[in-house]
């Protein structure tokens, strides 16, 4: 019998190409579920609104005094 086609040897390949494409199917399957993961929707936590609506402007909940002042001035003119 030549060196190729050696029982053992063979049985040897066999288990570790097994072993191999196990390896590479777990790799792929974790992969997959942490594609998953990220793509869950609304598991995430919700932005707090950062500023509200003031006409057509968005203003930020921290105001200078002269953006307050416009702010109530804008109020003002809507009324």
């Amino acid at each position: 019998m030549s060196k190729k086609n050696n029982l053992a040897k063979r049985k040897k390949q066999y288990e570790f190409d097994l072993q191999r494409e196990k390896q590479e199917k777990l790799k792929k399957e974790q992969k997959l579920n942490a594609k998953k993961n990220k793509m869950k929707v609304g598991g995430g936590k919700k932005k707090g609104g950062s500023g509200f609506q003031v006409g057509k402007r968005k203003l930020k909940t921290k105001l200078t005094a002269v953006a307050k002042a416009k702010a109530a001035q804008a109020m003002e003119l809507d009324k």
